[in-house]
């Protein structure tokens, strides 16, 4: 190929990805105009924002975060989503606290991640050898599929992050196991997605690496260049594990401590439900939180995707068929997974891999219409189209019948469009084809967003922290809040209401305030019990009953080992609360302005969160404390016949403990607060309390491996250099057919 037709394959691909991106900002604009607050929802607005903010405000205040001790409930951020040791998750960390209005913060974070999401497809399509325009439909599609756009994309931001890295660490293992691309990129794009600390990307991630390595060895019939990969991949796999070990070591004392596999039918999607793909009004039958029938289009792909298979000259396509076996096997290991079991270990809900199966299938059925699209035939291609929309229509009405208006409204719509496209093709050539393909898609986002029922799962939250705190009373010290957030009213979700007054799920670190409570995927088991307190901080109505009951072994009541300063409890949950007395060393506070909504205790003596350190009882012990911060306490120890020392701190695994130097068993106070065992005859001595992440040594090691293994790969490719390893019989032709409707113009 000559320099020049070089250079304007480039510019063809910059203008394209370009396309990409600009496609997904517009597809984002029509979701706005649907719902602003469309990406600031459930777990964004009750998790991921606060955390943001909290774990931003401790960098800037030279901290590094991994365990913020008064935060008992989802503290451990070792363990929890935090992406300690992912680059582009601390930047958004450090530029958060800055940000007053969080829903404009939040989508413009998620708006940066669907556009690398978006190029990452764009790029795995042309690695598989896709015209530049078709890799464009794919990669702005990808951003609009149903469970990616109303779920991920809304809500659960670490899947939605690591799966931005996924696609790229796909596109690059292709490249490099075909000869043009080093390792490196393979390295760096996987290391991104397994430092999310989400386990469903990283087992997908997984899952695609030995699918493609393995349809290599198919494509390929050489082992060589799949073995380099798996190297890579490992590689990458030794260099994250600092940002996974945590989480395995630990996960006995946590929630997800199950190994088990169950077929549970929550968020278990029938394979028939993919016949739902295109049609923009599905609404999927399988048991979600809405019951059987699903009013979001949750397993929609794009629009074109079934009826274009039948413009697809599928002779011309057999012959290049193991080339695209790598896509093949991961669309079928995910269209598997999708549909049960319903929960593999900590890998509950399958329908979470439904992105997986619209990345698979948009990449197959655009790379297979770039290379093999045909009108050749055309009658019968227009009438096969027919019938795969009336499938459409089929499957969607026998899902939701009731629904048949709507569902026929968008079979016209769908097959006004195609035949436009079609026309397009025919007529001016792939390229406004596929750019009538992509404007296509913004007003079925509108529609399908716009028509969707709010979410029960949307916590409603103000967007303007500023707001957030002059409606908040100013609450210092350690505060443990007793309330369940199912008593409060949609009427109340705002700052005139519960809002100025309660703090849900992670709502307190918006506030820069010290909450027990806090949103958790993963739990402390144990805590959670003793309290009665609940993944998203709401507790039982049984709490305060269990948070002033006396411990038996040190006759301290629970918030007293706690140390906690201040109890919040819910007028809703607690109605006739302030009719009793005060427990003993406690006192009923007035905040005026807040009575509608809670009740609140505090120490009659003061704030003692701060007092003699991390020391929460003594037994047989004089104990005073040194100095302490979130990863150490000291404090000398003076005990004659022997006794105990109990620390307001949770048992989770990494704890160590030492006397002089010496380290000494770390023993635990029903479960979950850590003490020590002091022997006779202790006298002035040092006691230090230190944590670390379970397995940061391991961790070190296993990441100097992985660096030094991927640079001898590195250095193996740039010795062995050679040109990209494409058999002839499957190399797409330079001079496409003239009957190509994917033809670069």
């Amino acid at each position: 190929m000559s320099g020049s037709a070089v250079v304007e394959a480039r510019k063809d691909r910059y203008k394209w990805g370009a396309v990409t991106a600009v496609g997904v900002i517009a597809g984002y604009v029509a979701v706005l105009l649907a719902d602003a607050r469309h990406y600031y929802t459930d777990d964004t607005e009750a998790q991921y924002a606060p955390m943001w903010v909290m774990l931003g405000t401790q960098l800037r205040e030279g901290h590094f975060p991994a365990l913020v001790p008064w935060e008992w409930m989802a503290g451990n951020y070792a363990l929890e989503e935090a992406g300690l040791y992912n680059p582009p998750q601390l930047l958004v960390y450090l530029l958060a606290p800055s940000m007053d209005n969080l829903a404009v913060f939040a989508t413009a974070v998620k708006l940066i991640f669907s556009i690398i999401a978006a190029l990452g497809v764009f790029r795995i399509c042309l690695a598989y050898g896709a015209r530049t325009p078709w890799a464009a439909v794919a990669g702005v599609a990808f951003p609009l599929s149903g469970w990616f756009l109303f779920f991920d994309e809304a809500s659960w931001v670490t899947s939605h992050t690591a799966t931005a890295w996924l696609v790229h660490a796909w596109a690059s293992a292709v490249r490099y196991t075909r000869g043009g691309s080093g390792p490196i990129p393979v390295f760096v794009f996987l290391y991104l997605a397994l430092t999310v600390q989400y386990a469903f990307p990283a087992v997908e991630s997984g899952l695609m690496i030995v699918t493609i390595a393995a349809g290599e060895v198919v494509y390929q019939r050489r082992w060589a260049p799949s073995m380099r990969l798996l190297a890579a991949a490992g590689c990458a796999a030794l260099a994250a594990a600092a940002a996974n070990l945590p989480g395995i070591l630990s996960s006995q004392v946590t929630w997800r401590g199950s190994a088990q596999i169950n077929n549970d039918p929550f968020l278990t999607v029938p394979w028939s439900e993919s016949l739902n793909a295109s049609l923009p009004s599905t609404a999927p039958a399988f048991t979600a939180w809405w019951g059987h029938i699903q009013p979001l289009p949750m397993v929609y792909i794009a629009w074109f995707l079934i009826p274009a298979l039948a413009f697809v000259g599928w002779h011309a396509a057999r012959q290049s068929v193991r080339e695209f076996s790598g896509i093949a096997f991961f669309a079928t290991a995910v269209l598997m997974w999708t549909a049960g079991p319903g929960a593999i270990g900590p890998l509950r809900w399958p329908a979470r891999v439904l992105p997986m199966v619209a990345l698979a299938l948009l990449v197959l059925v655009c790379v297979l219409l770039s290379r093999y699209g045909t009108f050749a035939s055309s009658r019968r291609r227009v009438i096969a189209a027919g019938v795969l929309i009336g499938l459409l229509l089929v499957r969607s009405f026998s899902a939701a019948p009731q629904l048949i208006v709507r569902h026929l409204v968008a079979v016209a719509v769908v097959a006004a469009i195609g035949a436009a496209v079609v026309w397009l093709a025919r007529t001016r050539g792939p390229a406004p084809a596929c750019v009538l393909t992509i404007v296509a898609m913004f007003p079925i986002a509108y529609a399908q967003v716009q028509g969707a029922p709010p979410t029960p799962m949307s916590y409603n939250f103000p967007e303007r922290r500023s707001a957030m705190v002059a409606a908040f009373p100013d609450f210092d010290g350690v505060t443990l809040q007793l309330a369940d957030r199912v008593l409060v009213g949609p009427e109340d979700k705002n700052l005139a209401g519960a809002y100025g007054s309660l703090s849900i799920g992670s709502y307190a670190k918006n506030l820069g305030l010290h909450y027990v409570n806090g949103y958790t995927p993963i739990g402390h088991a144990a805590f959670s019990d003793l309290v009665c307190i609940a993944w998203d901080g709401s507790t039982c109505p049984d709490a305060f009953r269990r948070a002033f009951a006396t411990e038996p072994s040190t006759g301290r009541t629970i918030v007293d080992l706690m140390k906690v300063d201040r109890v919040v409890l819910q007028r809703a949950q607690y109605p006739d609360a302030r009719d009793h007395a005060a427990p003993s060393g406690w006192t009923w506070v007035d905040y005026p302005g807040h009575e509608r909504y809670i009740w609140v205790l505090e120490r009659e003596s003061g704030r003692i969160s701060a007092e003699n350190g991390v020391i929460a009882d003594t037994r047989d012990v004089t104990a005073t404390s040194i100095s302490q911060d979130s990863f150490r306490s000291d404090a000398r120890v003076t005990s004659a016949r022997g006794g105990r020392v109990v620390f307001a701190r949770l048992a989770w695994p990494g704890h160590r403990i030492t006397l002089n130097g010496r380290e000494i068993p770390v023993t635990t106070v029903a479960r979950t607060f850590l003490a020590a065992d002091i022997p006779a005859g202790t006298d002035n001595a040092e006691l230090t309390l230190t944590w670390a992440p379970p397995g940061w040594q391991v961790g070190i090691a296993t990441a100097v491996a992985g660096i030094g293994g991927i640079g001898l790969l590195q250095w193996a490719y740039r010795r062995t250099r050679r040109r990209p390893l494409l058999p002839p019989d499957d190399c797409p032709s330079e001079e496409p057919e003239r009957e190509l409707i994917t033809a670069d113009v």
